[in-house]
């Protein structure tokens, strides 16, 4: 059922709805550049390459970027599809973080079924609390001074629910960046460094992997801070202020960036490294280095 006003008092929603379509634009065009830049490293580091698991993980995450950049520019008319899509890039941005956790511990099978159960326990818990806020929102077409839009009414207490699924999230992003940070710090205050095993290139490797993890948490923060502010401002009933709605905007950009930028970024940094790191020493050198993929020591290839 379409529902029609044409009282005045609704121009704010209109002119903020026309506003926030400018900055969903704005991030699909970001994520599209952003492929465009790094198309050229894509088809050098990925598509050459032989295929593994952390391929798959990247190209799912790069190419469902740009349908759902493009899609969402179509608003709330796709807002199940593109839940679906977020929770679906989300573990799958945990699983690539367990991996480079896992190369960063050397192989440490004890921490790998941690990661695993706490990551497990935590996509659980952040599906459930999802679909319960995405079950109990209520759809409605509005017909606003002959625009047409389309509104979702909470039945349940649904922003409570995104705000705990945001904290849980934030939990797990948090706990990654500890253990990136002690096992990094522990291994440059480690007085037996560099390992004859490894040779000098583990320090170069390490500042790899700690510093494009840095720049996705911060990414994060940010993110999380605006989701945080957005959804508590709608629990206490003051979504309308322009304060909630001038962060709505910046945090779709910023999801955007984390998800399909920065996401892909976290595979691709290192496989650039290693590609340089190849470069740097003849064919026929039997040196071994640490890879980013389901092996955390094998030797240098064209696997990587």
């Amino acid at each position: 059922m379409t529902v029609i006003f044409n009282d005045p008092s609704w121009w704010p929603t209109i002119n903020s709805n026309i506003i926030f379509s400018y900055w969903t634009v704005a991030a699909g065009v970001m994520v599209v550049y952003d492929w465009v830049l790094t198309l050229g490293q894509e088809i050098e580091l990925i598509w050459r390459q032989r295929w593994s698991f952390m391929t798959v993980l990247y190209l799912v995450v790069r190419y469902i970027g740009i349908p759902y950049a493009v899609v969402s520019v179509l608003g709330n008319t796709v807002n199940y599809a593109l839940n679906g899509i977020f929770g679906v890039i989300y573990a799958m941005l945990g699983v690539i973080m367990i991996a480079r956790l896992y190369a960063m511990y050397l192989g440490s099978r004890m921490m790998l079924t941690s990661l695993l159960a706490i990551s497990l326990a935590v996509i659980i818990a952040c599906a459930v609390t999802g679909s319960i806020a995405i079950k109990d929102t209520v759809a409605e077409e509005l017909m606003l001074s002959g625009m047409h839009m389309c509104d979702y009414k909470d039945e349940g207490n649904d922003q409570l629910l995104y705000l705990m699924f945001w904290m849980i999230y934030t939990v797990w992003e948090v706990l990654a960046l500890c253990l990136s940070v002690w096992i990094t710090v522990k291994h440059f205050r480690d007085p037996r460094r560099p390992r004859p095993s490894i040779g000098s290139t583990t320090g170069d490797f390490f500042r790899v992997l700690i510093r494009s993890h840095v720049l996705y948490f911060a990414s994060f923060v940010c993110l999380s801070c605006f989701e945080l502010a957005i959804h508590s401002a709608e629990l206490m009933n003051t979504h309308s202020t322009i304060g909630v709605q001038i962060l709505g905007g910046p945090s779709d950009i910023l999801l955007s960036m984390q998800m399909f930028v920065l996401g892909p970024r976290l595979i691709l940094s290192v496989r650039e490294y290693h590609a340089t790191l190849v470069a740097d020493f003849d064919a026929e050198d039997s040196m071994n280095s640490i890879v980013f993929q389901e092996h955390v020591l094998i030797s240098t290839s064209s696997t990587v």
